[in-house]
């Protein structure tokens, strides 16, 4: 198999020794390149178009991360910008609100199942730990019971330092997909669960994303309603992409509250807590929320304009059916070049990850640095997205990128 050079990011390494001299670590979380191939992938882009994303060393990538999810579209949507610059003309932070506001909130309404009464913050984090503040001001009782990621937010970032244990140990977590992991934890701590908060395509911690097994979802519903628990599905990742009424109406189970973000306005930084009005009306009285940016209203010009385009163009469809093409090529070259490997996740979501086998980590980092140098901005550990504005020749490309990575790691790591 052809071998592909190590690409040029004097540049990007440059800027990030810069950078860590500035701020700790350079940069936060996840975009720090130990979550990638160190040295192999870029850590400063430059600019974006369509599906596509360059560095400041100039090296174009066929991005099918989408800045972890919340460019459904594409970068640089003029419609969305343009209605973005309109709001801005009229001023967009004041004291009190602006009419768009009730716009955006009225259209979640129509669209999203669960949703009877809104409120609009700025990130996942904000509307995960609202959702939780919320149903426990409604139960009046403490215990979260948890599924995989939901922010950073004290209440769910077990393993990390600067948390009280306090505040810890009243979050504990069940493994998703399984039913009598919940109910067993339900009942051992049956009086003060406040919520059961879920993701409803799962994405477990350092696990492969899956799809809701038959019945789960539905199962989930009838235990929240069985130990009179609230149930908040956490559709930040899900919201707009699998189905304009999020994953909820995709697989037809209705949640308590649910949690809407990423995908939401193409990029701009806005999220929305959603649910029915008894739970909700809870902020009325005995549960304070407020943020100064949270009624900004550029974000919410860019959700209306997003959204109109996602019902106008059927994206949803348009990245389902590209979706599939892709999830059914990996699928396929997996076993043509029988490397252990998983394909995982929905359409719009897919994951390729290493089964847990001798030279596992070394098949995976040989594999995603394959892949960079071919011009396929994927991750180690985190599943992809599918953008309307990739084509049919940069989903050819990726399979192209992914069918040559695969060779050489069969032939480098041959199985026995």
């Amino acid at each position: 198999m052809k071998q592909v050079p190590k690409l040029n990011l004097e540049n990007s390494m440059k800027l990030y020794e810069e950078a860590k001299k500035l701020s700790p670590g350079g940069l936060l979380g996840i975009r720090r390149p130990y979550n990638f191939i160190e040295g192999e992938y870029p850590v400063f882009i430059d600019h974006g178009y369509d599906g596509h994303i360059v560095d400041v060393d100039g090296n174009d990538y066929i991005d099918m991360l989408c800045a972890y999810g919340p460019i459904i579209l594409g970068y640089k949507e003029e419609e969305i910008n343009d209605a973005v610059k309109e709001q801005m003309d009229k001023g967009f932070c004041f004291t009190m609100v602006q009419e768009i506001q009730n716009k955006l909130e009225q259209k979640l309404i129509d669209l999203i199942p669960s949703a009877e009464k809104v409120v609009l913050a700025k990130t996942g984090s904000d509307v995960t730990t609202m959702a939780v503040r919320i149903a426990r001001g409604y139960t009046d009782k403490e215990l979260v019971l948890r599924c995989g990621y939901h922010g950073w937010h004290d209440w769910c970032v077990e393993g990390h330092g600067g948390v009280p244990k306090q505040t810890l140990d009243m979050t504990k977590e069940f493994e998703y997909g399984d039913l009598d992991d919940l109910e067993n934890q339900l009942k051992e701590n049956d009086g003060n669960v406040a919520c059961i908060i879920v993701t409803p395509v799962g994405h477990p911690l350092a696990k492969p994303v899956m799809a809701p097994p038959e019945g789960y979802l539905e199962g989930v519903r009838a235990l929240a309603d069985k130990y009179n628990v609230v149930l908040i599905f956490d559709e930040i990742r899900t919201g707009f992409r699998v189905s304009m009424g999020g994953a909820q109406q995709r697989y037809g189970v209705t949640p308590d509250l649910s949690v809407f973000g990423k995908a939401m306005a193409n990029g701009y930084p806005i999220s929305a807590c959603v649910g029915k009005a008894e739970i909700m009306n809870v902020l009325e009285s005995k549960v304070f929320v407020s943020s100064t940016f949270f009624p900004n209203s550029l974000e919410m010009a860019a959700a209306l304009k997003c959204i109109e385009i996602l019902e106008r163009d059927q994206v949803i469809d348009d990245i389902y059916r590209k979706g599939e093409r892709f999830l059914s090529e990996c699928e396929r070259l997996i076993e043509k070049y029988n490397v252990p490997a998983t394909v995982s996740g929905i359409p719009p979501m897919p994951f390729i990850t290493f089964d847990k086998c001798a030279n596992y980590k070394e098949r995976r980092t040989r594999f995603y640095t394959e892949t960079i140098r071919r011009g396929l901005f994927i991750q180690p550990y985190h599943h992809g997205y599918i953008a309307y504005r990739h084509t049919e020749e940069d989903i050819d490309k990726a399979i192209s990128a992914i069918e040559e990575a695969l060779a050489i790691v069969a032939e480098v790591y041959p199985e026995k």
